[in-house]
């Protein structure tokens, strides 16, 4: 593993990412679904893609927002992990099921979104679905320029 970013940080060549990034997280965090939910999400969408800095981000980030370690280590088989209720499990399946092709239908069906429903009101769906969309604009980041994982923000990208 190198211990330099493929390229230098964004925000050095497009300042007003910070307040995109800061802006998203006000968003996310307004409070309509738990944190750890979010940060749990955002792991598994980072699990899908692949990116190691983003599982290792979501990691610490879940792990601050109050997850235990069993939870840490079975987000990526939650169907049969019993450490997840019934709200954490339709937003584990939305966020594979937004990241996920379906041949068969649509990603999202009437049916899981109907469930969904029967956990979040529409401003914690709106907060889900934000959630999930922060991570998809931030995955191309980390997958091409390649962030050193474990690092803080910031301390990622050479200088």
């Amino acid at each position: 593993m190198s211990d330099k970013s493929r390229l230098p940080d964004a925000a050095d060549l497009f300042p007003e990412m910070g307040e995109l990034a800061g802006a998203m997280t006000r968003v996310t965090m307004n409070g309509a679904i738990p944190r750890k939910t979010v940060h749990l999400v955002q792991l598994r969408l980072g699990q899908l893609a692949g990116s190691t800095y983003h599982t290792v981000r979501q990691a610490d980030l879940l792990r601050k927002a109050g997850a235990t370690q069993q939870e840490l280590d079975s987000v990526a088989s939650w169907p049969t992990s019993p450490y997840f209720d019934d709200a954490e499990r339709v937003a584990l399946e939305l966020a594979e099921a937004v990241l996920t092709a379906n041949p068969l239908g649509e990603r999202v069906s009437d049916e899981l979104f109907a469930r969904a429903s029967a956990h979040y009101d529409e401003k914690a769906l709106w907060t889900l679905a934000l959630a999930l969309s922060q991570m998809c604009y931030f995955l191309p980041v980390a997958l091409i320029a390649k962030p050193v994982p474990g690092k803080p923000l910031g301390k990622n990208y050479p200088k």
